[in-house]
């Protein structure tokens, strides 16, 4: 057995929140005034997360089911603003912020008219539904100024902070393959979602929830479980690939991949969803400067029967990081003789070889050191540490530094596009070109 070595991550919240609360009084407008538009269950963590960063507060929330509006005020103070129509959010002056949490298909139309309307945003992954939408969210990001964060929390968290570090420093030696995972077994896990006794046409806005999707009948179970509908989701690639995507791309500097392939199927959730609960995905990524071209291999099963699971295997010629709860990293160095086949050789070549060959590898006196086993790491975060709350926290920072933030749109659109060409594979039983440099879906 290996010897294990764990070493305690630190983070930097503390200090942060009180840089934070200090730029408080010197900040011209006092707080940050967020608003809320999509305030679902991603929606209301977004909202508790970002309102315990010091120095923000909660003005106004828009959601198309009314329950939730009425919710909102008795969670965040009578006193809020609600509304059906985001863009009554988007018109009031007091607001220096969005965060945006609504079905997939709403992702880009809000965040553009949010930039154009001077707010500052935070996006929940993807951040577009449709290839097509990721250039028009990137000009919009460049001609505004604004600041926009892509919600992937992982490029804020100090495990991949650290795994970055090893990566860069050269610590699995040169980069071969990474694995990835995401797997559950659960029906929230797998989208079954709560529907309200109270979902009729009087309670939602129907037409506002349809968008630019295709018109059908009045179906709650469309809207409170729109991940399962390609009409308003992504399904499995858009909602946990991309997780994946955005942490690799953070770690390893990759910007994405030139060919994409995606198998799977609906194993389980046979439910009306119109969406594949298992999906495997492959992706060659080229060289590019002082990074080797590398494979990747990701997997979702909500059909798992072991709970549910996350994690990353990069494999590299000196060892191997995994990267879970904290990272680990395991010292696996080539072997310094490569071994031999020689039994069907004549026994007098057989003699020749092994001299030659013991010339050229001498044997190795067997000591205490040539016993030893190979060492492990482990860095771990400190008990309770949220990598939600620092990715809220940064993006607050942001908006009152207006510094660039890690998860901007072209980074964001670099982890969705991939995915998205994932389901484009899926559905249409083919694979895809992909240009990383331009982001252009190729042929």
């Amino acid at each position: 057995m290996p010897i294990s070595r764990r070493h305690f991550l630190t983070t930097t919240a503390g200090l942060a929140a009180s840089a934070l609360a200090a730029q408080e009084t010197t900040s011209p407008n006092g707080r940050v005034q967020v608003a809320t538009i999509g305030l679902g269950g991603m929606g209301t963590e977004d909202t508790h997360t970002s309102t315990h960063v010091p120095g923000v507060q909660l003005v106004a929330v828009a959601d198309i089911y009314q329950g939730r509006l009425d919710h909102a005020k008795e969670v965040f103070g009578k006193d809020i603003f609600t509304t059906r129509d985001y863009r009554e959010v988007l018109a009031r002056k007091d607001i220096d912020a969005v965060i945006i949490a609504t079905p997939d298909h709403w992702h880009s139309t809000i965040s553009i008219d949010a930039m154009n309307a001077g707010k500052d945003v935070y996006c929940e992954k993807p951040m577009v539904q449709r290839v097509d939408d990721g250039k028009q969210v990137i000009a919009a990001h460049e001609k505004t100024g604004r600041i926009m964060q892509v919600g992937s929390q992982r490029v804020s968290s100090i495990v991949y902070q650290k795994a970055k570090e090893l990566y860069r420093n050269g610590a699995i030696g040169e980069l071969n393959m990474v694995e990835a995972w995401w797997d559950r077994n659960s029906a929230i896990g797998a989208w079954e979602y709560s529907i309200p006794l109270d979902a009729t046409p009087e309670t939602i806005d129907w037409d506002r929830f349809l968008g630019r999707a295709p018109k059908v009948p009045f179906e709650p179970v469309r809207l409170f479980r729109w991940r399962n509908y390609r009409d308003y989701g992504t399904g499995v690639a858009g909602d946990l690939f991309v997780h994946l995507f955005s942490g690799m791309h953070f770690v390893t500097g990759a910007i994405g991949p030139t060919r994409v392939y995606a198998t799977g199927g609906l194993r389980f959730w046979k439910d009306g969803r119109d969406v594949p609960d298992v999906m495997l995905g492959l992706y060659d990524y080229p060289a590019t400067g002082a990074h080797p071209a590398f494979n990747l291999a990701l997997r979702v099963n909500f059909v798992d029967g072991a709970g549910e699971s996350s994690g990353f295997r990069f494999v590299g010629s000196e060892g191997i990081m995994t990267i879970g709860e904290g990272v680990t990293l395991s010292k696996q160095p080539r072997e310094s003789e490569p071994g031999y086949t020689i039994e069907s050789f004549t026994d007098a070549m057989q003699k020749d070889f092994l001299e030659a060959y013991r010339k050229k590898y001498p044997p190795q006196p067997m000591n205490a050191d040539s016993i030893r086993p190979r060492d492990e790491e482990k860095y771990v975060p400190p008990q309770g540490y949220s990598d939600h709350f620092d990715h809220h926290r940064n993006f607050i920072q942001a908006v009152r530094t207006r510094k660039p933030v890690v998860e901007d749109p072209t980074f964001g659109f670099r982890a969705a596009g991939p995915a998205l060409l994932s389901n484009i594979s899926y559905f249409e039983q083919r694979m895809c070109k992909w240009d990383p440099a331009t982001m252009t879906l190729v042929g």
